[in-house]
């Protein structure tokens, strides 16, 4: 019996979103908890399931929210490694009318990047039924090396491992560099999201399906593409589907398709992912209605501002989809 259902290993960071201006007309950021794996695990959180995170912080006002914040997500962050050698991560979010986003990283390094393969309990993660990592630990070293360990020791546990490629620009040397680095890992994932501005460098494949398709040979038992406002597409071995999206005004979108995992995660472990079933025993019906249960999750989570703070309820999730 696992005592979690899903730990994520990554950044945790702060991301600085504009909140209108001073009385001298200069910008004013707001401050908000944020990456993208800390992002799943709160999503997860707030709809009922166990969730840990593993990475490192700075010893500094940020570290501490960060922390404080988790947990009060109810999130483990009993290793949450915080630094005094090292700044925690901040992320610099301009916001677009649409709501869409760019990034700007303060990061040279961020403690996220400094995460030791010694600093990975190995007991941590065969306590979890699902490791979920993305791709931003594996720019730099030593957080790389520490990632790498955490799968061999997820698949030496029999962990389930989930993996969001989560590009972005700015934190490659090169585009080249991202494709290698982001496919390196492509063998030990069991469970995959990638956007569809993201399928290209996975596979070198434009077209969502083909994407899929491409991933599916790779030996990945289940592929989402996130396809902004339009929704998802599942696959699996037994098929593929397009789940629509739900027609909302975007307020912030920094979180819409951590959250979508995190809600989709979520739904395939009530059919019995990590407990009963692997997930290749998963049918595509059941892919089918974690996506639309995502695409809730998602939409709830991009009209308010804010990531971790966003993330809505089960009862919310619900009323979204009794709705239509």
């Amino acid at each position: 019996m696992r005592k979690l259902d899903a730990v994520a290993l990554g950044e945790s960071l702060i991301d600085f979103t504009p909140k209108g201006c001073s009385e001298d007309g200069m910008k004013l950021f707001e401050q908000n908890p944020g990456g993208a794996v800390a992002n799943v695990m709160a999503a997860m959180a707030k709809l009922g399931r166990k969730t840990g995170f593993i990475g490192k912080v700075g010893a500094d006002m940020h570290g501490d929210f960060l922390t404080e914040t988790m947990q009060a997500a109810g999130i483990d962050t009993s290793h949450v490694v915080h630094d005094d050698t090292v700044f925690t991560t901040l992320a610099f979010v301009d916001l677009k009318p649409d709501g869409q986003r760019e990034f700007y990283f303060a990061r040279k390094p961020g403690a996220d990047t400094c995460l030791k393969p010694e600093e990975i309990d190995a007991d941590y993660i065969a306590s979890t039924a699902l490791l979920h990592v993305g791709s931003l630990s594996l720019t730099d070293e030593p957080a790389r090396s520490a990632t790498l360990k955490a799968l061999e020791d997820a698949k030496r546990a029999g962990t389930i491992v989930s993996y969001d490629p989560n590009y972005r620009a700015m934190l490659w040397k090169s585009p080249e560099a991202a494709m290698t680095g982001m496919r390196s890992v492509l063998d030990q994932v069991d469970l995959i999201k990638i956007s569809d501005e993201e399928t290209k460098l996975l596979t070198d494949c434009e077209a969502p399906e083909d994407a899929a398709d491409v991933l599916l040979s790779k030996g990945i038992k289940i592929v989402t593409v996130t396809l902004g406002p339009d929704g998802v597409l599942v696959a699996s071995k037994e098929g593929k589907a397009r789940i629509p999206g739900f027609r909302v005004k975007a307020v912030d979108t920094t979180g819409a398709g951590d959250s979508f995992f995190g809600g989709f995660l979520w739904k395939l472990m009530e059919f019995g992912l990590g407990s009963t079933k692997q997930p290749q025993e998963l049918t595509l019906s059941e892919l089918r209605e974690a996506g639309q249960f995502g695409n809730a999750v998602a939409s709830l989570n991009v009209e308010r501002r804010g990531a971790i703070p966003a993330m809505p309820t089960y009862e919310q999730v619900m009323e979204r989809i009794e709705r239509g």
